[in-house]
């Protein structure tokens, strides 16, 4: 969406449609006890399921929503295309498994547990906040080679 193409209006309308949906998809989260530390670590220790459930129908319903905005041939319909595998995308996901275990949230929840004035919802986008922080920081240190670039393969040698 590209908001610097609407008017002022039509963006207030815009913003005021996500504002509504964040509050009812946090609504629903909170319903359905995705929220609490109990039911996602009951989730991992697999003794309640009810989430992998909440988790399957989520699935179900984008799968769908996905198809009929295809079907539909609709402006904003996205073609999802294949990703290749990176090794980071492991590390990446395992760290993203770790955290959702030991803190009881992901980022989706967290913002629904701030929403309901928890100090662990408000503390995990803290962690979040600060991950994303030095994970930037790192990698504007790390050298990185970009198309037409000269990269360095060896002390005497480069490739273009």
């Amino acid at each position: 969406l590209n908001y610097s193409s609407l008017s002022r209006p039509e963006a207030l309308k815009m913003t005021t449609r996500f504002i509504a949906f964040g509050m009812l998809f946090g609504f629903v989260l909170s319903r359905v006890d995705a929220t609490s530390f109990d039911a996602i670590h009951g989730m991992f220790r697999l003794t309640d399921l009810h989430l992998v459930g909440v988790i399957g129908v989520a699935i179900a319903v984008a799968a769908v929503g996905f198809l009929l905005f295809k079907r539909a041939q609709l402006p904003t319909a996205k073609v999802i295309k294949p990703k290749p595998m990176k090794p980071g995308v492991i590390v990446g996901g395992l760290m993203f498994g770790a955290g959702w275990a030991l803190t009881g949230t992901c980022p989706g929840t967290a913002l629904a547990q701030l929403g309901e004035g928890t100090l662990a919802g408000g503390v995990t986008i803290l962690g979040i906040l600060m991950g994303a922080y030095l994970q930037n920081r790192l990698r504007a240190r790390k050298p990185r080679a970009s198309s037409g670039a000269s990269v360095s393969v060896g002390p005497q040698l480069s490739a273009t």
